[in-house]
């Protein structure tokens, strides 16, 4: 119905008399509120504002979404591949997922370093170079936002307020250590990691601030929980491993914790987690199995204690910015040279993001208990991250966890520091809720909600977006197995890439290592068309070569778009873009 509106008439000196009539307004419809109720919810906002500022901080990503890419073109460009060809793959010949046509004639290449598997759903929408980086482009932006909504969901669940969820997930998304691993899609995709703990503790009815509560459990959160977990360990074992022994870790403390209390426990929630549980080893040997295989099959693969000494940070290396961040990329030149050429050893989680966590030692709504055991944390997965630079050259630290299968497998320990920034965020969202909790005057109240901006700043980068060369018009018709000039580790991406419409079999690829076969390839072509490169090619059923001719100029591989083939196997078809030779079978 609509509004009553009560009219008043006085006339003169006769009796006020009193009117009711239906105001012409009309009330909302029950539907209208409801949709107004859901666009204002906490959850729905924190949704549109996570991808509103990913899009924001990551810009220019979707400028130009199909024709660049960010960082550079080496590992994205094959990270694009990756998530067509496992789209590709489910949807042809599921069968043959890890046997991709790159690495030819390798057999299981797909495991030849972290799949993204997790995104094959993208893969199965469109096809083709341009679908592949258009895919890309927004899944790179999505990460950052799912790894603030993880965070801000953990947080909150473990009691924190609305201001300290922002704080944390701004930290987990935006720290600057992340501009360092632009390239590496898998290292990035962390949001799963804090989202699963957030769901497996709203599941169990488990916060920081009010402890286990069994009358709060929801076993259909436990369960979502444990599928999350599945789907972040399908993304890539460097991240996956640790957190897989992660929560073994949270689960051994439970038990514990449980032991001692014995408080009642749901039939319910303990089936919930055997389903769960189930569906994440599942998973987890599902993956894990062509990585044994590729393992067995190039034993050089495990990473060697030896391996670790380059890539393992100094402690300097965590108060280190990578070139790319606005605010600390100069003013760190000096800390980054003194690292030498380590990689990915720039490991800042972000001043503010330690500020707020020292604050929080002293001020906080989590119990002193809890803020020394988060401190704990966060020294420990340091010193572990420090890898070989630890104590005592790591034997005791990094040493023990080197041990358990899978982190041999596992190129750098400073990635470890993904833990360091979540566990530094719980810590400072409990001073952010502590402050924001005595904030009676607005300036204080202003001032506390800028937090999350301070942290977001830190993350500001001025990182590349390239162009993706142009297809070669002759890679369209270019007979099947292929190798494509120049050809190298870093730079297979782009062939990879360029093929996503038939995926024909192809020397190229790009990967944690180099195998034999396609090393040796690549040695043998510096000399093509000559009598043994052809022989080689011809043993491996190679049919065409195709050198691309504005990507070769410059390189060793430039002579071979004048080879002479007379007296070869082989037949030579000039094009505007590209030198094809066709080999006989």
């Amino acid at each position: 119905m609509g509004e009553i509106v009560c009219v008043v008439v006085i006339t003169g000196a006769a009796p006020a008399r009193v009117e009711t009539v239906e105001s012409a307004r009309p009330a909302p419809a029950p539907e209208a509120r409801r949709w107004w109720r859901v666009l204002r919810h906490e959850w729905t906002l924190v949704v549109l504002g996570a991808v509103a500022l990913a899009a924001l901080v990551t810009w220019p990503t979707l400028r130009h979404p199909t024709r660049t890419i960010p960082g550079d073109t080496g590992d994205p460009t094959m990270q694009a591949w990756q998530m067509a060809w496992s789209g590709h793959a489910l949807r042809t010949d599921p069968t043959n997922l890890w046997h991709a046509n790159a690495f030819h004639p390798e057999s299981t290449s797909f495991a030849f370093t972290d799949t993204l598997l997790g995104y094959a759903p993208a893969g199965l929408i469109g096809s083709g170079p341009v679908a592949a980086l258009l895919r890309y482009n927004i899944v790179y932006v999505l990460v950052f936002a799912l790894a603030f909504i993880g965070a801000y969901a953990l947080v909150r669940q473990l009691g924190a307020g609305r201001i300290a969820g922002a704080v944390a997930g701004a930290a987990f998304a935006y720290a600057p250590w992340r501009l360092a691993q632009v390239g590496h899609l898998q290292v990035l995709s962390t949001g799963g990691i804090a989202l699963a703990l957030a769901m497996l503790a709203r599941g169990h009815g488990w916060s920081l601030r009010h402890g286990y509560r069994p009358s709060h459990a929801r076993p259909g959160w436990a369960v979502a929980g444990w599928c999350v977990a599945a789907w972040q360990v399908s993304l890539g074992f460097g991240i996956g491993v640790p957190f897989g022994y992660a929560l073994a870790l949270v689960g051994v403390v439970a038990v514990i914790a449980w032991l001692r209390h014995r408080p009642p426990v749901s039939r319910r929630l303990l089936r919930a987690d055997g389903i769960g549980l189930g569906v994440f080893l599942a998973a987890a040997a599902f993956m894990a199995r062509p990585y044994l295989q590729v393992a067995e099959q190039f034993p050089y693969v495990r990473r060697s204690w030896s391996d670790l000494q380059w890539s393992s940070p100094p402690l300097r290396g965590f108060f280190s910015s990578p070139n790319t961040s606005v605010v600390w990329g100069d003013l760190h030149a000096g800390v980054r040279a003194s690292l030498g050429h380590r990689g990915e050893t720039s490991l800042l989680p972000g001043y503010t993001l330690y500020a707020l966590a020292a604050l929080g030692l002293v001020v906080s709504i989590w119990t002193l208990r809890q803020r020394l055991l988060l401190a704990a944390g966060v020294i420990a997965s340091i010193v572990l991250a420090m890898g070989t630079q630890g104590p005592g050259g790591g034997r005791y630290t990094y040493g023990l966890v080197y041990v358990l299968p899978g982190f041999d497998g596992i190129r750098t320990p400073g990635r470890l520091v993904v833990w360091t920034t979540l566990l530094l965020g719980i810590l400072a969202a409990g001073a952010v809720t502590a402050l924001a909790r005595r904030a009676t005057l607005r300036p204080a109240s202003l001032a506390v909600a800028l937090l999350p901006l301070l942290v977001v700043a830190e993350g500001i980068n001025t990182t590349g977006h390239p162009t993706v060369p142009t297809r070669p018009a002759a890679l369209a018709t270019a007979p099947a197995p292929l190798l494509v000039l120049p050809t190298g580790a870093t730079i297979d991406g782009v062939p990879m890439l360029w093929e996503t419409d038939r995926f024909p079999a192809m020397v190229n690829g790009a990967a944690a290592f180099t195998p034999p076969r396609q090393n040796a390839i690549r040695e043998a072509t510096l000399r093509f068309p000559d009598a043994d490169s052809v022989a080689l090619l011809r043993e491996s059923g190679v049919r065409s070569v195709v050198v691309v001719r504005a990507q070769v100029v410059g390189t060793p591989y430039e002579p071979t778009l004048d080879g002479r083939v007379d007296g070869l196997p082989l037949r030579r078809v000039d094009t505007p873009d590209a030198v094809v030779y066709l080999l006989e079978p």
